[in-house]
Protein backbone atom coordinates (compact mmCIF):
# COMPACT_ATOMS: atom_id res chain seq x y z
CA UNK A 1 0.00 0.00 0.00
CA UNK A 2 2.73 2.13 0.55
CA UNK A 3 4.30 2.02 -2.60
CA UNK A 4 1.07 2.36 -4.33
CA UNK A 5 0.71 5.80 -2.18
CA UNK A 6 4.07 7.10 -3.03
CA UNK A 7 3.41 5.46 -6.88
CA UNK A 8 -0.03 7.68 -6.95
CA UNK A 9 1.91 11.10 -5.73
CA UNK A 10 4.42 10.92 -8.08
CA UNK A 11 1.66 10.59 -11.41
CA UNK A 12 -0.25 13.01 -9.98
CA UNK A 13 2.00 15.35 -9.60
CA UNK A 14 4.26 14.70 -12.98
CA UNK A 15 0.59 14.68 -14.64
CA UNK A 16 -0.14 17.98 -13.49
CA UNK A 17 3.61 19.61 -14.38
CA UNK A 18 3.68 17.73 -17.80
CA UNK A 19 0.18 18.53 -18.56
CA UNK A 20 0.57 22.41 -17.79
CA UNK A 21 4.63 22.15 -19.25
CA UNK A 22 2.68 21.21 -22.50
CA UNK A 23 -0.10 23.69 -22.26
CA UNK A 24 2.21 26.89 -22.30
CA UNK A 25 3.49 25.59 -25.67
CA UNK A 26 0.07 24.83 -26.67
CA UNK A 27 -1.44 28.27 -26.13
CA UNK A 28 1.32 30.24 -27.29
CA UNK A 29 0.56 28.40 -30.68
CA UNK A 30 -2.70 28.88 -30.75
CA UNK A 31 -2.05 32.63 -29.57
CA UNK A 32 0.40 32.99 -32.89
CA UNK A 33 -2.12 31.19 -34.98
CA UNK A 34 -0.15 27.92 -36.07
CA UNK A 35 -1.86 24.73 -36.16
CA UNK A 36 -1.47 22.67 -33.20
CA UNK A 37 -1.89 18.64 -34.69
CA UNK A 38 -1.66 16.22 -31.01
CA UNK A 39 -1.87 17.65 -27.32
CA UNK A 40 -0.87 14.26 -25.19
CA UNK A 41 -0.12 13.64 -21.58
CA UNK A 42 2.55 10.53 -22.35
CA UNK A 43 3.56 9.64 -25.35
CA UNK A 44 1.59 7.52 -27.59
CA UNK A 45 4.58 5.94 -29.65
CA UNK A 46 7.34 4.13 -28.24
CA UNK A 47 9.82 7.00 -27.36
CA UNK A 48 11.85 8.69 -29.04
CA UNK A 49 10.69 6.85 -32.03
CA UNK A 50 7.62 8.36 -33.12
CA UNK A 51 6.78 5.39 -35.93
CA UNK A 52 6.66 2.67 -32.98
CA UNK A 53 3.83 1.03 -30.89
CA UNK A 54 1.59 4.03 -32.49
CA UNK A 55 -1.71 3.50 -29.74
CA UNK A 56 -3.45 5.91 -27.12
CA UNK A 57 -5.57 4.98 -23.87
CA UNK A 58 -8.08 7.43 -24.68
CA UNK A 59 -8.13 10.67 -27.63
CA UNK A 60 -10.47 12.81 -28.90
CA UNK A 61 -10.14 15.63 -31.91
CA UNK A 62 -11.84 18.73 -31.53
CA UNK A 63 -11.43 20.87 -34.26
CA UNK A 64 -7.59 20.68 -35.85
CA UNK A 65 -6.20 19.16 -32.59
CA UNK A 66 -6.11 15.34 -31.26
CA UNK A 67 -6.23 15.58 -27.55
CA UNK A 68 -4.91 12.14 -25.85
CA UNK A 69 -3.25 10.50 -23.10
CA UNK A 70 -0.42 8.09 -24.31
CA UNK A 71 0.39 4.88 -23.28
CA UNK A 72 4.14 5.74 -22.50
CA UNK A 73 4.21 7.49 -19.16
CA UNK A 74 7.29 9.37 -19.77
CA UNK A 75 6.13 12.73 -20.53
CA UNK A 76 4.07 14.47 -22.94
CA UNK A 77 3.98 16.45 -26.49
CA UNK A 78 2.53 18.65 -28.25
CA UNK A 79 3.01 18.21 -32.07
CA UNK A 80 2.92 21.45 -33.48
CA UNK A 81 2.82 21.65 -37.63
CA UNK A 82 5.80 22.61 -39.22
CA UNK A 83 8.08 21.68 -36.00
CA UNK A 84 10.84 19.24 -36.10
CA UNK A 85 10.93 17.78 -32.65
CA UNK A 86 10.85 13.90 -31.24
CA UNK A 87 7.18 13.72 -33.49
CA UNK A 88 8.34 14.51 -36.75
CA UNK A 89 11.63 14.63 -38.85
CA UNK A 90 12.78 16.93 -41.29
CA UNK A 91 11.05 14.50 -44.48
CA UNK A 92 7.89 15.45 -43.78
CA UNK A 93 8.73 19.58 -43.89
CA UNK A 94 9.81 19.92 -47.63
CA UNK A 95 7.70 21.46 -48.99
CA UNK A 96 6.95 25.27 -48.99
CA UNK A 97 6.25 26.49 -45.35
CA UNK A 98 1.92 27.00 -45.35
CA UNK A 99 0.93 30.13 -42.99
CA UNK A 100 -0.05 27.89 -40.19
CA UNK A 101 2.72 26.36 -39.92
CA UNK A 102 5.38 26.97 -36.89
CA UNK A 103 8.08 27.33 -39.38
CA UNK A 104 6.37 29.97 -41.39
CA UNK A 105 6.14 32.18 -38.43
CA UNK A 106 8.87 34.91 -37.21
CA UNK A 107 11.17 33.85 -35.07
CA UNK A 108 10.54 35.66 -32.09
CA UNK A 109 6.84 34.08 -32.24
CA UNK A 110 8.62 30.78 -32.19
CA UNK A 111 11.15 31.51 -29.68
CA UNK A 112 7.95 32.33 -27.11
CA UNK A 113 6.47 29.30 -28.28
CA UNK A 114 9.45 27.10 -27.38
CA UNK A 115 9.81 29.25 -23.88
CA UNK A 116 6.15 29.30 -23.32
CA UNK A 117 6.16 25.53 -21.72
CA UNK A 118 8.73 26.79 -19.31
CA UNK A 119 7.54 29.76 -18.54
CA UNK A 120 3.92 28.56 -17.31
CA UNK A 121 6.58 25.96 -15.12
CA UNK A 122 8.05 28.99 -13.52
CA UNK A 123 4.46 30.45 -12.99
CA UNK A 124 2.79 27.19 -11.64
CA UNK A 125 6.40 27.12 -9.42
CA UNK A 126 5.88 30.62 -8.26
CA UNK A 127 1.99 30.19 -7.73
CA UNK A 128 2.19 26.85 -5.33
CA UNK A 129 5.38 28.89 -3.10
CA UNK A 130 2.82 31.93 -3.42
CA UNK A 131 0.09 29.72 -1.98
CA UNK A 132 2.47 27.78 0.80
CA UNK A 133 3.39 30.95 1.91
CA UNK A 134 0.30 32.49 2.57
CA UNK A 135 -1.74 29.85 3.97
CA UNK A 136 1.10 28.58 6.27
CA UNK A 137 3.42 31.78 6.69
CA UNK A 138 6.74 31.06 8.47
CA UNK A 139 7.19 28.06 10.81
CA UNK A 140 10.73 27.77 11.33
CA UNK A 141 13.41 27.03 14.65
CA UNK A 142 14.74 30.22 15.20
CA UNK A 143 18.98 30.68 15.89
CA UNK A 144 17.94 31.52 20.06
CA UNK A 145 15.95 28.45 20.21
CA UNK A 146 18.46 26.15 18.16
CA UNK A 147 21.17 27.22 20.74
CA UNK A 148 19.23 26.65 23.95
CA UNK A 149 20.25 22.99 24.04
CA UNK A 150 22.95 23.33 21.25
CA UNK A 151 22.92 21.16 17.63
CA UNK A 152 22.98 17.35 17.61
CA UNK A 153 26.15 16.03 15.44
CA UNK A 154 25.40 13.38 13.58
CA UNK A 155 28.35 11.20 12.72
CA UNK A 156 29.57 13.02 9.49
CA UNK A 157 29.07 16.40 11.08
CA UNK A 158 31.41 14.81 13.60
CA UNK A 159 33.77 13.85 11.30
CA UNK A 160 34.29 17.61 10.01
CA UNK A 161 35.09 18.69 13.35
CA UNK A 162 31.03 19.39 14.98
CA UNK A 163 30.40 17.96 18.18
CA UNK A 164 26.85 17.48 20.10
CA UNK A 165 25.83 20.36 21.81
CA UNK A 166 27.93 23.34 19.89
CA UNK A 167 25.93 26.19 19.32
CA UNK A 168 26.00 27.77 16.05
CA UNK A 169 26.77 31.43 15.80
CA UNK A 170 27.35 32.13 12.28
CA UNK A 171 27.27 30.38 8.84
CA UNK A 172 30.36 31.54 6.56
CA UNK A 173 30.85 34.33 8.53
CA UNK A 174 27.21 35.95 8.33
CA UNK A 175 24.41 35.90 11.56
CA UNK A 176 21.25 34.11 10.37
CA UNK A 177 17.72 33.74 11.58
CA UNK A 178 16.71 30.39 11.45
CA UNK A 179 17.36 26.55 11.70
CA UNK A 180 17.04 25.66 8.05
CA UNK A 181 19.68 28.34 6.91
CA UNK A 182 22.67 26.18 8.19
CA UNK A 183 21.67 22.84 5.93
CA UNK A 184 20.72 25.50 2.81
CA UNK A 185 24.71 26.80 2.85
CA UNK A 186 25.86 22.91 2.10
CA UNK A 187 26.29 24.02 -1.55
CA UNK A 188 27.67 27.13 -1.51
CA UNK A 189 31.36 27.30 -1.90
CA UNK A 190 33.81 27.22 0.68
CA UNK A 191 31.10 26.86 3.88
CA UNK A 192 32.34 27.40 7.22
CA UNK A 193 30.11 27.66 10.34
CA UNK A 194 31.13 29.31 13.41
CA UNK A 195 30.06 27.97 16.72
CA UNK A 196 30.95 27.88 20.63
CA UNK A 197 31.77 25.15 22.60
CA UNK A 198 32.36 25.22 26.14
CA UNK A 199 32.58 28.87 25.98
CA UNK A 200 35.25 28.78 23.39
CA UNK A 201 34.50 29.89 19.55
CA UNK A 202 35.92 27.31 16.36
CA UNK A 203 35.34 27.73 13.42
CA UNK A 204 34.46 24.74 11.48
CA UNK A 205 35.37 24.32 7.68
CA UNK A 206 33.50 21.81 5.36
CA UNK A 207 35.61 20.02 2.79
CA UNK A 208 34.52 20.39 -0.85
CA UNK A 209 33.57 16.63 -1.02
CA UNK A 210 31.58 16.38 1.74
CA UNK A 211 28.48 16.40 -0.31
CA UNK A 212 29.25 13.06 -1.74
CA UNK A 213 29.40 11.51 1.69
CA UNK A 214 26.46 13.29 3.05
CA UNK A 215 23.83 11.80 0.14
CA UNK A 216 25.26 8.49 1.31
CA UNK A 217 23.76 9.52 5.09
CA UNK A 218 20.25 8.85 5.72
CA UNK A 219 20.58 10.54 8.96
CA UNK A 220 20.62 14.32 8.98
CA UNK A 221 23.46 16.74 9.22
CA UNK A 222 23.31 18.53 12.11
CA UNK A 223 19.41 19.19 13.92
CA UNK A 224 17.99 20.59 16.71
CA UNK A 225 18.46 18.59 19.95
CA UNK A 226 15.01 18.02 20.67
CA UNK A 227 13.69 17.17 23.95
CA UNK A 228 9.99 14.77 23.44
CA UNK A 229 7.46 13.44 24.64
CA UNK A 230 5.50 10.19 23.43
CA UNK A 231 3.36 11.24 20.73
CA UNK A 232 1.84 7.65 19.52
CA UNK A 233 2.64 4.35 20.20
CA UNK A 234 3.30 1.56 17.62
CA UNK A 235 0.26 -0.69 17.88
CA UNK A 236 0.64 -4.35 15.82
CA UNK A 237 -1.07 -4.18 12.40
CA UNK A 238 -3.40 -6.79 11.66
CA UNK A 239 -2.04 -8.66 8.41
CA UNK A 240 -3.94 -7.30 5.01
CA UNK A 241 -5.90 -9.90 2.45
CA UNK A 242 -2.70 -10.20 0.44
CA UNK A 243 -1.17 -11.41 3.10
CA UNK A 244 -3.63 -13.82 4.54
CA UNK A 245 -3.88 -16.09 1.04
CA UNK A 246 0.09 -16.45 1.31
CA UNK A 247 -0.35 -17.94 4.53
CA UNK A 248 0.53 -15.19 6.83
CA UNK A 249 -2.80 -15.29 9.34
CA UNK A 250 -0.83 -13.81 12.67
CA UNK A 251 -0.58 -10.69 13.87
CA UNK A 252 2.59 -8.30 13.28
CA UNK A 253 4.76 -8.31 16.51
CA UNK A 254 3.88 -6.13 19.26
CA UNK A 255 7.22 -3.59 19.65
CA UNK A 256 8.64 -3.10 23.40
CA UNK A 257 6.52 -0.31 24.27
CA UNK A 258 3.49 -1.52 23.17
CA UNK A 259 3.90 -4.63 25.78
CA UNK A 260 4.95 -2.22 28.24
CA UNK A 261 1.99 -0.43 27.96
CA UNK A 262 3.64 3.12 27.25
CA UNK A 263 1.23 5.55 25.91
CA UNK A 264 1.07 8.79 24.43
CA UNK A 265 1.94 12.19 26.62
CA UNK A 266 4.81 9.82 28.41
CA UNK A 267 8.48 11.22 28.91
CA UNK A 268 11.36 8.36 29.05
CA UNK A 269 13.43 10.61 31.51
CA UNK A 270 15.79 8.02 32.36
CA UNK A 271 17.72 5.13 31.41
CA UNK A 272 19.10 2.34 33.51
CA UNK A 273 19.65 5.25 36.02
CA UNK A 274 21.16 7.94 33.63
CA UNK A 275 18.93 11.10 32.91
CA UNK A 276 17.18 11.36 29.19
CA UNK A 277 16.64 14.89 28.14
CA UNK A 278 17.08 14.33 24.45
CA UNK A 279 15.25 12.18 21.76
CA UNK A 280 18.66 11.49 19.51
CA UNK A 281 20.75 10.97 22.66
CA UNK A 282 18.27 7.87 23.34
CA UNK A 283 18.45 7.00 20.01
CA UNK A 284 22.06 6.77 20.37
CA UNK A 285 21.96 4.71 23.27
CA UNK A 286 19.28 2.26 22.20
CA UNK A 287 21.39 0.96 19.42
CA UNK A 288 23.87 -0.03 22.20
CA UNK A 289 21.29 -1.62 24.12
CA UNK A 290 20.09 -3.64 21.57
CA UNK A 291 18.35 -7.03 22.07
CA UNK A 292 18.80 -6.16 26.13
CA UNK A 293 16.21 -5.55 28.88
CA UNK A 294 16.80 -1.73 30.20
CA UNK A 295 15.40 -0.32 33.14
CA UNK A 296 13.68 3.27 31.73
CA UNK A 297 11.63 5.56 34.24
CA UNK A 298 8.35 6.99 33.16
CA UNK A 299 6.74 10.17 33.98
CA UNK A 300 3.40 9.92 33.16
CA UNK A 301 0.96 12.68 34.42
CA UNK A 302 3.65 14.08 36.91
CA UNK A 303 4.45 10.50 38.29
CA UNK A 304 7.45 8.58 37.71
CA UNK A 305 7.79 5.04 37.42
CA UNK A 306 9.98 2.52 36.54
CA UNK A 307 9.55 -0.14 33.59
CA UNK A 308 11.48 -2.66 32.71
CA UNK A 309 11.21 -2.89 28.83
CA UNK A 310 13.87 -5.10 25.76
CA UNK A 311 14.91 -3.37 23.62
CA UNK A 312 14.43 -4.84 19.90
CA UNK A 313 17.44 -6.69 18.26
CA UNK A 314 16.96 -3.03 15.83
CA UNK A 315 17.61 -1.20 18.84
CA UNK A 316 14.04 0.56 18.75
CA UNK A 317 11.14 0.70 21.33
CA UNK A 318 8.18 1.26 19.20
CA UNK A 319 6.97 5.15 19.13
CA UNK A 320 6.71 8.29 17.47
CA UNK A 321 8.09 11.69 19.09
CA UNK A 322 6.74 15.18 19.30
CA UNK A 323 9.33 17.53 19.52
CA UNK A 324 9.19 19.75 22.76
CA UNK A 325 10.82 22.62 21.09
CA UNK A 326 9.42 26.08 20.09
CA UNK A 327 8.53 26.90 16.73
CA UNK A 328 8.12 30.92 16.08
CA UNK A 329 5.82 31.62 13.01
CA UNK A 330 5.43 34.62 10.96
CA UNK A 331 2.25 35.66 8.84
CA UNK A 332 2.70 36.93 5.15
CA UNK A 333 0.31 38.99 3.70
CA UNK A 334 -0.88 38.79 -0.07
CA UNK A 335 1.99 40.42 -1.12
CA UNK A 336 4.87 39.18 1.36
CA UNK A 337 3.50 35.92 0.38
CA UNK A 338 3.84 36.46 -3.12
CA UNK A 339 7.88 37.98 -2.31
CA UNK A 340 8.27 34.90 -0.49
CA UNK A 341 7.09 32.58 -2.48
CA UNK A 342 8.80 33.58 -5.80
CA UNK A 343 12.00 33.47 -3.53
CA UNK A 344 11.69 29.82 -2.50
CA UNK A 345 10.83 29.47 -6.24
CA UNK A 346 13.91 30.77 -7.45
CA UNK A 347 16.05 29.51 -5.25
CA UNK A 348 15.14 26.28 -6.53
CA UNK A 349 16.85 27.49 -9.59
CA UNK A 350 19.53 28.82 -7.56
CA UNK A 351 20.59 25.39 -5.92
CA UNK A 352 20.22 23.41 -9.26
CA UNK A 353 22.69 25.75 -10.33
CA UNK A 354 24.86 25.05 -7.48
CA UNK A 355 24.39 21.37 -7.68
CA UNK A 356 25.17 21.24 -11.07
CA UNK A 357 28.50 23.52 -10.61
CA UNK A 358 29.60 21.14 -8.04
CA UNK A 359 29.03 18.00 -10.35
CA UNK A 360 30.91 19.89 -13.41
CA UNK A 361 33.81 21.08 -10.93
CA UNK A 362 34.18 17.27 -9.85
CA UNK A 363 32.94 18.15 -6.26
CA UNK A 364 30.00 15.58 -6.42
CA UNK A 365 29.49 12.38 -8.32
CA UNK A 366 26.46 12.50 -10.62
CA UNK A 367 25.05 9.25 -9.22
CA UNK A 368 24.93 11.19 -6.01
CA UNK A 369 23.14 14.08 -7.33
CA UNK A 370 20.86 13.03 -9.54
CA UNK A 371 17.74 11.97 -8.25
CA UNK A 372 14.94 10.32 -10.99
CA UNK A 373 11.19 8.51 -10.29
CA UNK A 374 12.10 6.15 -7.32
CA UNK A 375 13.91 8.76 -5.34
CA UNK A 376 11.43 11.37 -5.92
CA UNK A 377 8.56 8.85 -5.00
CA UNK A 378 10.20 8.35 -2.20
CA UNK A 379 10.50 11.95 -1.68
CA UNK A 380 6.65 12.14 -1.72
CA UNK A 381 6.46 9.71 1.04
CA UNK A 382 3.97 6.95 1.93
CA UNK A 383 1.73 9.20 3.49
CA UNK A 384 -0.80 11.39 1.48
CA UNK A 385 0.26 14.79 2.79
CA UNK A 386 -1.07 17.32 0.45
CA UNK A 387 1.11 20.28 2.05
CA UNK A 388 4.52 18.04 1.18
CA UNK A 389 2.85 16.77 -2.18
CA UNK A 390 2.45 20.45 -3.10
CA UNK A 391 5.45 21.56 -1.57
CA UNK A 392 7.46 19.12 -3.89
CA UNK A 393 5.86 19.50 -6.75
CA UNK A 394 6.46 23.40 -6.39
CA UNK A 395 9.81 22.15 -6.43
CA UNK A 396 9.87 19.72 -9.27
CA UNK A 397 7.89 22.37 -11.60
CA UNK A 398 10.72 25.02 -11.19
CA UNK A 399 13.34 22.17 -11.23
CA UNK A 400 11.67 21.22 -15.18
CA UNK A 401 11.70 24.90 -16.22
CA UNK A 402 15.75 25.03 -15.10
CA UNK A 403 16.41 21.56 -17.24
CA UNK A 404 14.12 22.09 -20.33
CA UNK A 405 16.44 26.16 -20.16
CA UNK A 406 19.29 24.08 -20.90
CA UNK A 407 20.66 24.44 -24.47
CA UNK A 408 20.66 20.31 -24.69
CA UNK A 409 18.87 19.93 -28.62
CA UNK A 410 15.47 18.04 -27.91
CA UNK A 411 14.92 20.14 -24.91
CA UNK A 412 13.07 23.98 -25.00
CA UNK A 413 16.55 25.67 -24.34
CA UNK A 414 18.12 23.97 -27.32
CA UNK A 415 15.19 24.86 -30.21
CA UNK A 416 15.79 28.32 -28.40
CA UNK A 417 18.99 28.27 -28.83
CA UNK A 418 18.57 28.07 -32.32
CA UNK A 419 16.26 30.40 -32.78
CA UNK A 420 18.43 32.96 -30.81
CA UNK A 421 21.17 32.14 -33.52
CA UNK A 422 18.69 33.10 -35.90
CA UNK A 423 17.12 36.41 -34.77
CA UNK A 424 20.66 37.46 -34.20
CA UNK A 425 22.45 36.15 -37.50
CA UNK A 426 18.86 37.00 -39.60
CA UNK A 427 19.11 33.78 -41.18
CA UNK A 428 18.21 29.98 -39.60
CA UNK A 429 19.80 26.71 -39.43
CA UNK A 430 19.26 24.31 -42.61
CA UNK A 431 15.91 21.88 -41.67
CA UNK A 432 18.80 19.09 -41.79
CA UNK A 433 21.42 20.61 -39.19
CA UNK A 434 18.05 20.70 -36.95
CA UNK A 435 17.28 17.22 -37.45
CA UNK A 436 20.61 16.19 -36.61
CA UNK A 437 20.73 18.39 -34.06
CA UNK A 438 17.28 16.94 -32.71
CA UNK A 439 18.91 13.61 -33.20
CA UNK A 440 21.36 13.90 -30.64
CA UNK A 441 19.82 15.57 -27.94
CA UNK A 442 17.35 12.76 -27.96
CA UNK A 443 20.42 10.60 -28.01
CA UNK A 444 22.20 12.79 -24.94
CA UNK A 445 18.56 12.88 -23.46
CA UNK A 446 17.79 8.71 -23.35
CA UNK A 447 21.61 8.42 -21.87
CA UNK A 448 20.46 10.66 -19.27
CA UNK A 449 17.13 8.99 -18.86
CA UNK A 450 18.85 5.04 -18.58
CA UNK A 451 21.30 6.80 -16.62
CA UNK A 452 18.99 8.17 -13.59
CA UNK A 453 16.35 5.73 -13.90
CA UNK A 454 19.28 2.48 -13.34
CA UNK A 455 21.06 4.61 -10.48
CA UNK A 456 17.67 5.10 -9.23
CA UNK A 457 16.70 1.94 -9.49
CA UNK A 458 20.21 0.16 -8.07
CA UNK A 459 20.30 2.77 -5.04
CA UNK A 460 16.29 1.79 -4.04
CA UNK A 461 16.53 -2.31 -4.73
CA UNK A 462 20.06 -2.90 -4.17
CA UNK A 463 21.21 -0.76 -1.01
Amino acid sequence: MDGLVMAGQLILGLSILVSLHEFGHYITAKWFKMRVDKFYLFFDFLFPVPTVLNFALFKKKIGDTEYGLGWFPLGGYVSIAGMIDETQDASKLSAVPEPWEFRGKPAWQRLIVMLGGIIVNVILGVVIYFGINYKTGNNYISKDELNKNGIYAGSLAQEVGFKTGDKVLKVNGQDFKEYSEIGGAILDDNVSYTVERAGKIIEVVIPSDFLNKLSDQKDQFIQPLYPFKIALVSEPKKPSLLSKLFGKSGEQEEYPAYKAGLKAGDKIVSMNGQPVVFYQLLKDSLTKYAGKKVAFGIERQGKVDTMDITVTKEGKLGFAMERLIKFSHEDYTIGQAFVMGAHDAFDVVVKNVKGFKKIFAGDVRADKALSGPFEIAEMYGAHWDWLNFWTLTGLLSMALAFMNLLPIPALDGGHALFLLYEIITGRPPSEKVLERAQQVGTVILLGLMVFVLGNGAFKTFFK
